[in-house]
């Protein structure tokens, strides 16, 4: 029976978002037995796992799982707020910042409106703003094509822009707007538009490298900062993210926010991490570490890489998506990109050592790139 004329008519012209490949997924597609042998780079999880704290949270708690959580979140809006010095009021907790990202979209975007972002950010603000029949206006990276071009951006706002993203680190290209950009562009921003800055891998970054945007809440900016537990915490399977904004903005994010929206388990282990600050400092060094792996081998072999600030980079290898089926046979799940209108380029994401080392050995037999021997 059909169903498809039932629905609003502008749905079915809405692109589907292509995750990260699981890696049970390529197993069976090919037929390998040993999951465990297969480097999933692909999704820019944490390599390191979980932090401990949050899986003894977990474990402590999963006797309760017969019970709703506390829908507001109390316990874990009040650790943030003495985290983050802020008013526990600016919080809105979200099941992973993706769905903070729906909730930005259906209070501020309609039909007739618009949002700005990058032409090489994160996808999902495109699909967000389509669902809500409202239009995007993606705007060129600099010229690098790698880095939001602030000025730019500032141009592109029109009077029916409501919402600009800011994703910073960005995903998938991984590089940093400077602070003083940033400044730059809050000075001058319009007053009918709402800045969304996308931290995702802000803990990432060395503290002192970190831009203090929380600064514009605090001075009750139209701001809204999106921050995960996904990524320095290792909790991706969980679903947990959050939003800080001015006590205003943050009451009507929680007029669209569904009941229960994040679980028991993930609002305890959320609490337990935000206290494993030497897990954060782990997975920063495994990053750091990683990345110059990444970024000397590929130089040595004469890949051209973008150098990125998260966990993850983009590699150039041709034919992006060719490069990424034929990864999956050497055990290596990668991320192509020309759905960022990338198709010369793959995302890796940083694993352990040695996942990086199959990585890197599968990546050279795939190009048949020669290895230089010494120093590159």
């Amino acid at each position: 029976m059909k169903t498809d004329y039932l629905a609003n008519p502008w749905i079915k012209s809405l692109s589907v978002y292509e995750p990260g490949k699981p890696i049970e997924e390529v197993a069976r597609e090919l037929g390998f037995d040993d999951i465990e042998s297969i480097a999933k780079l692909a999704s820019n999880e944490n390599a390191l796992g979980p932090s401990p704290k949050a899986v003894k949270a977990m474990v402590a708690c999963a006797a309760q799982m017969h019970r709703y959580p506390d829908g507001g979140g109390y316990y874990l809006r009040q650790a943030l707020a003495r985290k983050l010095n802020t008013d526990m009021n600016s919080l809105v907790l979200g099941s992973g910042s993706n769905e903070l990202i729906e909730m930005i979209a259906h209070v501020f975007l309609r039909k007739g409106l618009n949002l700005v972002m990058a032409d090489r950010a994160f996808v999902v603000y495109r699909l967000v703003a389509a669902a809500e029949e409202a239009s995007t206006i993606a705007v060129p990276m600099m010229k690098d094509g790698f880095t939001h071009d602030l000025g730019a951006m500032l141009k592109a706002i029109t009077p029916r822009t409501r919402v600009v993203f800011i994703a910073n680190p960005n995903n998938p290209t991984g590089t940093v707007v400077e602070p003083r950009a940033i400044d730059a562009f809050m000075d001058k921003v319009p007053d009918h538009v709402v800045t969304v800055f996308d931290e995702a891998y802000i803990e990432l970054m060395a503290p002192d490298r970190q831009p203090d945007t929380l600064r514009y809440v605090r001075e009750g900016r139209k701001v809204i900062l999106l921050r995960t537990f996904s990524k320095a915490y290792g909790l991706a399977g969980l679903r947990i993210g959050y939003a800080v904004a001015a006590p205003v903005c943050a009451d009507l994010l929680h007029r669209v926010r569904q009941p229960f929206n994040v679980n028991a388990m993930a609002q305890a282990a959320a609490i337990a991490a935000l206290d494993d600050d030497a897990f954060v400092v782990r997975t920063r060094r495994m990053v750091r570490n990683g990345l110059a792996y990444f970024e000397k081998e590929c130089r040595r072999a004469g890949l051209e890489t973008v150098p990125s600030a998260a966990n993850f980079f983009l590699v150039k290898v041709g034919q992006g998506r060719e490069v990424f089926k034929a990864l999956q046979l050497e055990k290596v799940i990668v991320r192509p990109m020309d759905g960022y209108g990338l198709p010369d380029y793959v995302r890796v994401t940083v694993g352990t050592a040695s996942e990086n080392a199959h990585c890197m050995k599968a990546l050279l037999k795939v190009l048949g790139c020669p290895v230089r021997k010494g120093r590159p």
